[in-house]
């Protein structure tokens, strides 16, 4: 994981308000090479594909529908012309001209610099560097393709270029297509997705009047969306959803934190800490949640970036010592068990606002998946106390966990599953890693729950949840509460295609209508191993599993070190989460 500074000190408490704008020497934001190199990389796939594209639209397709009956829509459109309707297409070309696209590009750059409190420089690097790739793959898409444009009366002058793709099209999509991002993400209020909406729609007015002022065919305009919709998608994942490039250090003095408190060591209640993954939390992200707190009374949040060394659990650790009254988490289940390994017990309210991949706990505790929405609704909400899952095992020293860790299969799946599948796929990924998964290999292991005998099995998988449903609504452990004070336990130990018939049947009508068994309860299998069973479910307060050999483990859905032993416990309400109303 990429490390990244922690928001700038003029937006921390007790920092003199525009005291960032004076006397700041330039850096170079870091990381601006690597985003450089990447961007530049996905343009020349993306000049590949679109070169591929125009030249079977120009050879082997050219005979296949729809290309076929392409001058019939020209004609159409040609033998529908109005006064009313070339005037209207008029301007709907111009929208997309070069002059056009340059006046406005420039103006919404300057205007994000120059008008906001602190510039918004990632931002309008967006918005140019999008709007310059589209024109660079246009260009070299014209040189590689020859295309005549149509065989109709010609509204405006034909430049010396290929019809194919529509340059202005491809310019319009990018420009206004980039700003629609930025209103979406960055709007507040009723204006928000009517702004958004405008501005995606002049992009299709512009391939509409291109096609009726006879200046391409309709594949030519559909290119030039592809062509801009590309752009935008490589530069908005490089500079403003990921973390490649990152603030510069600022050299200014550290804030004090005392005067943000009302004594030392004591909660602040308007004190908020922000402990985020920059991995998966974008500048936008950071100032969309910084809004939400404005509103909510939190005028000063601190926030605080993880690093791959420490995925946030000493930064929670120092938020609490620096007397923050509430935490708010933005990342993925890992970044959120890392701060709930310092939250426990400490009775500090936690804001779980799900950016991940997987977001077990915000899923089963029914918060919502944006973040900004699911940040709004947990500050309107109120304090719950949770349990927590204590575990540690040979070179696993003791941690927490909130939502699930287990042992064989689903951890193998986690370490098998690729970090850019994630981000490109999201949970869909650890899908196709358990289809690999799969032949991984049964494993002998010795439980003991509680006070009961102890066990001997076989399984594929060892799961210990605190909360029972996973990724696309799979319910794998169907009676766990995170709010019980008791955690509950999955032996999955499905033996050929019927047992894998009969494990995924116990699984979709919801493990036995969601009956746990009690230790207690199995004291009569402790003879056998429970071969021939593929599920079992137990609930608990303390397990031990000693494996026969090394298994890969995982906690809340990050590979651990493999071991052969590992100790579970449940820590009852050492949690306090802000949840709304209906909301576990």
């Amino acid at each position: 994981m990429p490390t990244a500074a922690p928001e700038r000190p003029a937006e921390l408490p007790g920092r003199r308000p525009g005291a960032d704008r004076a006397g700041r020497s330039f850096a170079l934001p870091r990381g601006t090479g690597r985003a450089a190199a990447r961007i530049a990389a996905l343009t020349v796939c993306q000049g590949a594909v679109m070169v591929g594209c125009g030249l079977l639209i120009t050879g082997p397709a050219r005979g296949l529908w729809p290309m076929t009956v392409e001058d019939d829509v020209n004609e159409g459109l040609e033998r529908g012309r109005t006064g009313t309707l070339t005037t209207l297409s008029f301007l709907g070309s111009e929208a997309g001209n070069t002059l056009t696209v340059i006046a406005v590009t420039v103006l919404a750059c300057a205007a994000l610099i120059l008008i906001p409190r602190l510039p918004l420089w990632r931002q309008a690097a967006f918005l140019a560097v999008a709007v310059s790739l589209q024109s660079l793959v246009f260009l070299i898409i014209t040189e590689a393709v020859d295309r005549h444009r149509p065989e109709v009366d010609r509204l405006d002058a034909s430049p010396p270029t290929s019809s194919y793709t529509s340059g202005h099209t491809g310019a319009a999509t990018a420009i206004y297509g980039g700003l629609a991002v930025l209103a979406l993400s960055r709007l507040r209020g009723p204006w928000r997705r009517i702004v958004g909406a405008v501005l995606l729609v002049v992009p299709l007015v512009v391939a509409l009047a291109r096609l009726y002022r006879g200046m391409h065919h309709p594949t030519d305009v559909i290119g030039g969306l592809l062509n801009g919709s590309l752009s935008l998608l490589i530069v908005g994942r490089t500079l403003l959803t990921g973390a490649t490039v990152t603030a510069a250090p600022d050299a200014g003095p550290a804030p004090s934190s005392t005067s943000t408190r009302t004594s030392p060591g004591a909660p602040d209640d308007r004190h908020a800490a922000v402990i985020f993954n920059p991995t998966v939390t974008g500048e936008a992200d950071r100032e969309a949640l910084r809004g939400v707190l404005d509103r909510h009374g939190y005028r000063v949040p601190v926030f605080i970036a993880t690093t791959a060394e420490d995925p946030g659990t000493g930064q929670t650790a120092g938020a609490l010592r620096n007397g923050a009254g509430l935490v708010v988490v933005c990342g993925g289940d890992g970044t959120l068990r890392a701060a709930a390994d310092a939250l426990a017990g400490s009775g500090v309210p936690l804001a779980v606002v799900p950016c991940g991949t997987g977001n077990l706990l915000a899923r089963n505790l029914g918060l919502p998946l944006t973040p900004t929405d699911a940040l709004d609704a947990a500050l309107r909400g109120t304090p719950h106390r949770l349990d927590l899952g204590r575990i540690e095992g040979d070179a696993l020293p003791a941690t927490h966990f909130a939502a699930m860790s287990g042992a064989g299969l689903d951890a193998a799946i986690m370490e098998r599953t690729d970090d850019r599948a994630k981000s490109v796929l999201g949970w869909p990924a650890y899908v196709l890693a358990g289809v690999g998964a799969l032949r991984t290999p049964r494993m002998r292991l010795t439980l003991r729950l509680d006070d009961a005998p102890a066990l001997r099995r076989t399984a594929r998988m060892v799961l210990v949840g605190n909360v029972g449903t996973v990724q696309g609504g799979t319910t794998l452990l169907p009676a766990a509460r995170p709010d019980d004070g008791l955690l509950d336990l999955l032996l999955l130990d499905p033996r050929g295609v019927a047992g894998w018939t009969r494990a995924l049947t116990t699984l979709v009508r919801g493990g036995a209508k969601g009956a746990r068994q009690a230790p207690a309860d199995t004291a009569s299998a402790e003879a056998g191993d429970g071969s021939g069973t593929p599920v079992e479910f137990f609930t608990f307060r303390r397990a031990e599993l000693t494996f026969d050999s090394a298994q890969s483990r995982e906690l809340d859905g990050d590979p651990v070190t493999q071991g052969r032993r590992l100790t579970a416990e449940v820590r009852p309400g050492a949690l306090t989460v802000l949840l709304p109303a209906g909301g576990r």
